[in-house]
């Protein structure tokens, strides 16, 4: 959490209530240092205040808005001072105002927290495209569809199995777009991205009291999704004591939350994705066996981008109009250009035929990406190599190697073009800030 304002009466009585709640914040007492603190590190919620100069106020709001549009803001009010009068309007998510009652601030922070963590979960700014924008024509792919388009209007359970960036997450809401919960939420949770006790939490909400810092209720995913859809990535990646209760929910259809005693019903459908040999993890004990066959009910192979060329020029053309979009540009892709493209590899998948095609739209010096501006790019990414044919038996090692150099290599560059601009930079990848951030930290690029 960032508290953007100097030291004011209202601003040290906050600091007394968010120490107290043993809530971690970082205060910054000038706009200038508001913006370094956000360029420089993620935080899921703003709360500023400061001078009776509402256009001074106004300027941040309005750069923490470019910053980031999700990231709620919430105004710090004098015990006198009107919303109206505090520069941010109806912008704010909403206000903290003097004198401070300890409950109800710490439930508008969390109700802030809250739609932080929503936001986190919804589909990328730069979204994979839906599975009716593009002409599916490999074979594989149209077997999956077929399959998609049959199971979808039940409410089956469904497992979606492929490797990473083939699309899971797009597969998950078109099977939500054609079932009879379409009007209803579609909610994701990312299993891997949460530790055990936290995704225990997040799935079943939690009671007040019930640990450390619960101040309020929360509801967690499953009863966000009521009536809809829940979809659980990467799962795979959860823990025994998580599986448990995730097999009675599946089930029964019932869960309590953390700290209560009321058994709730869960009217949801659900729908997994994993890229990982859940059949292997049963045999050696990691993934319980009856679990396994409550998920994999019904299940939809994704085949590689590298399995299914037939389908790269349709991708490559729709992302090429998606950038240029967002870009403000008419970039176009020459044949030859295109032809080059077709033959690569892409062992990203289409998250990796994506951020290619959005860096080259980006940087195109003219109208038209030629082969040439291809090729240099993908030089670019593979770094070094190109040397000496590796033998067979160091060439998964190499080509690991070799893959961490062409990442750190392709964030160095996007930090070079944009200026050290991180949400600049963070654009011209093709991925969110906190991933961009999550990637500088494991390579250590400061």
């Amino acid at each position: 959490m960032l508290l953007a304002s100097p030291d004011t009466v209202a601003a040290r009585a906050l600091v007394e209530t968010l120490r107290r709640a043993h809530i971690g914040f970082v205060q910054a007492e000038t706009p200038a240092q508001a913006l370094s603190c956000l360029a420089e590190s993620e935080f899921d919620v703003v709360i500023t205040g400061g001078p009776s100069d509402s256009r001074q106020k106004s300027g941040l709001f309005g750069r923490l808005s470019e910053l980031s549009n999700e990231l709620p803001v919430l105004g710090l009010l004098e015990s006198e001072q009107l919303p109206e009068t505090s520069g941010l309007g109806a912008d704010a998510f909403d206000y903290i105002a003097r004198p401070f009652d300890a409950d109800s601030t710490l439930d508008t922070i969390q109700r802030a927290l809250n739609a932080s963590r929503a936001a986190q979960s919804r589909p990328p700014a730069h979204p994979l495209p839906s599975l009716n924008e593009v002409m599916v024509r490999s074979p594989a792919m149209r077997t999956t569809m077929t399959l998609l388009e049959r199971v979808a209007p039940s409410d089956a359970t469904v497992m979606i199995r492929g490797e990473s960036g083939t699309g899971k997450e797009v597969v998950a809401r078109r099977l939500h777009e054609l079932s009879a919960r379409a009007k209803g939420p579609l909610v994701k949770v990312h299993c891997a991205a949460l530790p055990e006790q936290i995704l225990e939490s997040e799935l079943f909400g939690y009671e007040r009291g019930a640990f450390t810092g619960a101040h309020n209720r929360k509801p967690g995913r499953v009863e966000l999704a009521e009536r809809g859809t829940l979809f659980l990535d990467e799962i795979g990646e959860i823990s025994m004591s998580v599986q448990v209760k995730l097999l009675r929910l599946l089930q029964d259809r019932e869960y309590e939350r953390l700290g209560g005693t009321r058994t709730l019903a869960a009217d949801v459908r659900f729908v997994t994705a994993t890229h990982r040999n859940l059949e292997q993890m049963v045999r050696t004990g990691s993934f319980r066996e009856d679990l396994y066959y409550r998920l994999n009910v019904v299940r939809l192979d994704l085949p590689p981008l590298r399995e299914r060329r037939d389908d790269i020029e349709a991708l490559a053309r729709h992302f090429c109009q998606q950038a240029n979009r967002e870009a403000g540009r008419s970039v176009e892709i020459a044949p030859d250009a295109l032809a080059r493209i077709v033959k690569a590899q892409w062992r990203g998948n289409v998250r990796e035929l994506q951020n290619f095609i959005e860096r080259l739209v980006v940087l195109a010096e003219g109208p038209l990406v030629s082969d040439r501006d291809v090729r240099v790019e993908q030089e670019s990414a593979l770094g070094s190599l190109g040397q000496a044919e590796p033998s067979a038996e160091s060439s998964v090692i190499s080509l690991d190697a070799a893959l961490r150099r062409a990442e750190r290599q392709a964030l160095e560059k996007a930090l070079r073009k944009s200026s050290g601009n991180r949400t600049l930079a963070a654009r011209i990848l093709g991925v969110s800030r906190r991933a961009l951030f999550y990637k500088l930290r494991e390579h250590d690029i400061k």
